[in-house]
């Protein structure tokens, strides 16, 4: 079935086609024009103007059409919540003090170990429903909560599995370093990181992931994740300087990191390297926000070239939160981004760092027609903090989500 999206007030589109990405000085390059597009039948944008030919037809008189949002920092799936620590974090009790007493994650691996996977599944399956109705059409899961050679790969054949439950499109990240176990030390967990590497592999993940921090590994372990990361083909991405200054940056370069995520503490004389490789800044105002953690310097790092994203960090301790909406609101606010340079970090660059950026994150002709429908001009999204701007979510060119009020804008030809 073919669908027309006719008439609408902002069109989002790249300067030119075939990006990877956009270094995010050259945001301002995007356009917000009035138009319309196609997708074809075979589910891919056919044409970059509304066809009376179509089989379906969508009214966006008055609102914004943007490429389906993606969140590319992601915990999915995980058991339980954490609510209680939320509580402590609030009333000053460090993060590092919980994660020491037991929680954190370690209580996470816990419950997930706990948790049978159906009940895994189904909560992740809710959880992937509320943020398809926030627009995400396309997120990543991590591993991470497993904690064990046998929890680690369950994690990861769960997040495959989660792929057939949801209406998105899924990318698996193998978090093996994400805490040291209890019975181990940060080096003799890694040579267990290094033995359950190419059974990650085989179940689809396609990066390697590491918490770097004083409570979890450092950048010796950062290096030979990255070796084992090339070895593997896949790419290497990087919890880094989210609570202290740990100089990881210089060693993920050598690396050729696909992302660096979080870099709260950043030091300042890696801000220019890191905007100048190919390697994404991704930025979690989500975690920053709810831990009362430091501000990632995102305007050093857009005035400096560097390829900014925005993310979720969906948790259930450190970013409880699911929805991109938000989180562009907490990034204009925080950073001081305008509203193109937030709306290509959870876009085309947020696409780069999943390796989806050939097929999605823009609306170019021949790309997937994953698209969201705004109730109002893309300015609104930061604008109007907590409200969801999402009047309806296309994936394919089909509607996936359409909110009661905006059933009126899809109709059949005639």
């Amino acid at each position: 079935m073919s669908t027309s999206f006719d008439n609408a007030a902002q069109v989002l589109t790249p300067p030119e086609p075939n990006l990877p990405y956009l270094r995010t000085n050259r945001a301002g390059e995007m356009r917000l024009d009035p138009g319309g597009l196609t997708a074809g039948e075979d589910g891919r944008i056919a044409a970059l103007e509304a066809t009376r030919t179509a089989d379906l037809h969508v009214d966006a008189t008055d609102c914004a059409l943007l490429p389906g949002l993606v969140d590319c920092h992601t915990h999915l799936p995980f058991a339980g919540w954490r609510a209680q620590e939320y509580e402590q974090k609030v009333t000053g009790v460090p993060y590092e003090e919980i994660a020491r007493a037991g929680g954190g994650i370690a209580s996470s691996a816990r419950a997930l170990r706990e948790t049978p996977d159906d009940a895994v599944l189904q909560q992740a399956a809710d959880l992937a429903t509320e943020m398809l109705a926030h627009g995400t059409t396309t997120f990543e899961c991590k591993s991470g909560y497993g904690l064990s050679r046998d929890g680690e790969l369950r994690a990861l054949k769960l997040a495959a599995e989660l792929r057939a439950r949801v209406r998105q499109q899924t990318t698996r990240t193998a978090l093996l370093a994400h805490a040291v176990p209890e019975g181990y030390t940060a080096k003799t967990w890694m040579d267990e990181v290094e033995a359950m590497t190419p059974a990650a592999v085989d179940t689809g993940a396609s990066a390697l992931d590491i918490f770097v921090e004083s409570i979890a590994f450092d950048v010796e372990d950062l290096d030979r994740l990255g070796k084992l990361a090339a070895g593997a083909g896949v790419a290497l991405r990087a919890h880094v300087e989210q609570f202290s200054t740990m100089r990881s940056v210089p060693v993920a370069l050598r690396h050729d990191a696909r992302s660096l995520d979080h870099l709260s503490a950043i030091h300042p004389d890696d801000i220019g390297p890191l905007a100048s490789s190919n390697t994404a800044a991704v930025l979690l105002p989500g975690a920053e926000f709810m831990g009362a953690e430091a501000t990632a310097p995102a305007r050093d790092l857009v005035d400096a070239g560097a390829i900014v994203v925005l993310a979720t960090d969906a948790n259930p301790g450190t970013s409880p939160v699911f929805s991109l909406p938000l989180i562009v609101g907490l990034g204009v606010r925080r950073y001081g981004l305008d509203t193109r340079e937030a709306l290509l970090a959870v876009t085309l660059n947020a696409a780069y760092v999943l390796d989806h950026a050939h097929d999605l994150g823009s609306i170019e002709v021949g790309k997937r027609a994953d698209l969201v429908l705004l109730d109002s001009p893309s300015e609104h999204m930061a604008y109007r903090l907590g409200h969801n701007p999402v009047a309806a979510v296309f994936i394919a060119g089909q509607p996936a989500y359409v909110r009661s009020d905006a059933e009126w804008r899809i109709t059949p030809a005639p």
